[in-house]
């Protein structure tokens, strides 16, 4: 099969035009990131891992109202209290199943005193269920290291609440 020279011209043309295209797009910079190393930035309403949280004398801030308990439309979380001595309420057993839980963020919007947060962390996995199914202290402990976080997060977000 053989070309003749009008279609030999229109074949290179389109030829060079695709590949002036290619080369613009080549040098421009590109719109994917080196993951592990290079993250993008989160919003302060991203909704992540859970943690509870603590107030500054360290005592945990739950007060057992389970507003977060009765929004959860998933009913991933459990709360079981008990009264102190100094007749305040606070959670023996705070357990949230995070193979069930939707992400919605209605029960931090519940919590008249930000106790049950969702943190920044989206680099969490596990290899079994179980260690989805967070307690008390693995919520804590998930408060404890994102707290300076945590309440940068909620005082940007504060003029929307």
């Amino acid at each position: 099969m053989r070309l003749d020279k009008a279609a030999k011209a229109a074949f290179l043309k389109e030829f060079v035009e695709a590949f002036v295209l290619s080369m613009r797009y080549f040098f421009r910079p590109k719109a994917t990131i080196n993951y592990p190393f290079e993250k993008n930035p989160i919003s302060p309403r991203f909704r992540g891992e859970h943690a509870l949280r603590r107030y500054p004398n360290g005592e945990e801030r739950c007060i057992a109202c389970k507003l977060c308990e009765a929004v959860c439309p998933a009913l991933a979380i459990t709360i079981e209290a008990e009264p102190r001595e100094d007749g305040s309420r606070r959670t023996t057993r705070y357990d949230i199943d995070m193979t069930k839980c939707i992400y919605c963020g209605l029960c931090e919007e519940a919590c008249p005193v930000d106790a049950i947060v969702e943190g920044p962390n989206f680099e969490f996995s596990t290899e079994t269920r179980e260690e989805l199914l967070y307690d008390k202290e693995k919520l804590l402990a998930n408060g404890d290291r994102w707290e300076p976080e945590l309440a940068k997060r909620l005082e940007l977000d504060a003029p929307y609440r």
